[in-house]
């Protein structure tokens, strides 16, 4: 069996159901279940006993420990995470604690599990450490896009707090040995995603009549990949990747934010046109932009490429309209979704910023 933390949030959780739906091994899912955290993104895997869910911190050592002993997992899917980086720019400390504390503890509990498993079950034994392009930091328009060697330059505190977890993962590798592997993705998009981040919060809008809020001139460019192309990389990753190797993944799609909400007004003028006939376009609005905020990222995924043999199954074209399809199809989820607290968030983001 595998554990997975985090695998309740979005990217965790299409993880762990695309997981199950190829294969028989049980999950484990660790989740704090914070506000990112759903348990009904796992609701098709209720009556399922190959998913064994568990509410709890990876900063809690115990708990921890207790799971490897009781379960004797032959590899760990670390996604949990802080990830929102318009939070940590509001409240840091969460991120410094789950991001930087909650991997340390993590790190030392599946140390003490890895020294005492048998020869061959330690030689098999990964621990693969999902993080993100933020840590390389921000790119002008023309230079090259950030390989694994690209020198780490964060510059948020969500960013940077991901950064010290890489670096403590790289360290436990060389100091202790543990078998690790790192992947850094670009940004990701898809069902389940929170309706905070970019694409989920225009399509939640859009259909609400509330504003479209664009940060600044909307011109920061983005790669985006398709979150099952993402678990489809971390699924190549566990199997054959080299322990000890970082493997950026990337979906190949530079786009400028604008061009992404103009994307999807354009998609949902197509499938669920506004009663006024005009196109929801009109619902536009710039804001200020957030402090620090980078301009550009961009993906060399070259390397999974050439030593993996992976490529992302979907363009932005056919990823982009399966996502706003979905968000159709499950509005009680995101019903579900926009909490109170969730209410609170936007407008204490977003309030005050119109330009």
């Amino acid at each position: 069996m595998i554990l997975v933390t985090g695998g309740a949030g979005f990217i965790g959780a299409n993880f762990v159901l695309e997981w199950l739906a190829q294969s028989d091994e049980t999950v484990i899912n660790l989740d704090q279940l914070t506000y990112a955290g759903n348990r009904e993104n796992l609701a098709s895997l209720a009556e399922d006993s190959r998913h064994v869910f568990v509410h709890g911190d990876i900063g809690d050592s115990v708990l921890v420990a207790r799971l490897l002993a009781q379960h004797q997992p032959r590899a760990i899917i670390n996604f949990a995470a802080e990830s929102h980086v318009d939070r940590s720019i509001h409240g840091p400390e969460d991120f410094i604690q789950t991001n930087i504390v909650g991997t340390f503890r993590l790190l030392e509990a599946v140390r003490a599990y890895w020294h005492n498993l048998p020869v061959e079950a330690r030689q098999n034994f990964r621990l693969l450490h999902v993080s993100t392009d933020e840590v390389y930091g921000s790119l002008v328009k023309d230079a090259p896009a950030f390989t694994e060697t690209h020198r780490y330059e964060p510059n948020s505190p969500y960013s940077a707090s991901k950064a010290a977890s890489d670096h403590l993962v790289r360290a436990y590798h060389h100091t202790y040995g543990l078998p690790v592997l790192t992947t850094n993705c670009s940004n990701n998009y898809g069902p389940y995603h929170f309706p905070e981040k970019l694409i989920p919060l225009m399509i939640v809008n859009a259909l609400a009549g509330k504003p479209l809020p664009v940060y600044g001139d909307g011109q920061q460019i983005r790669d985006w990949l398709y979150v099952k192309d993402h678990c489809s990389a971390i699924r190549r990753v566990l199997e054959a990747g080299k322990v000890g190797e970082v493997y950026n993944v990337g979906g190949g799609n530079e786009k400028p934010n604008i061009d992404i909400v103009h994307t999807v007004c354009a998609l949902l003028d197509e499938l669920r046109a506004r009663a006024d006939g005009k196109s929801y376009r009109e619902q536009i609005t710039y804001v200020t932009d957030r402090p620090g905020h980078d301009r550009r990222y961009a993906i060399d995924a070259s390397k999974i490429g050439r030593e993996l043999g992976w490529t992302p199954a979907e363009t932005f074209e056919t990823g982009i309209r399966k996502t706003v399809q979905w968000y159709l199809e499950n509005q009680d989820w995101v019903a579900n979704v926009q909490s109170g607290a969730y209410r609170e968030w936007v407008e204490k983001n977003y309030t005050g910023r119109a330009a």
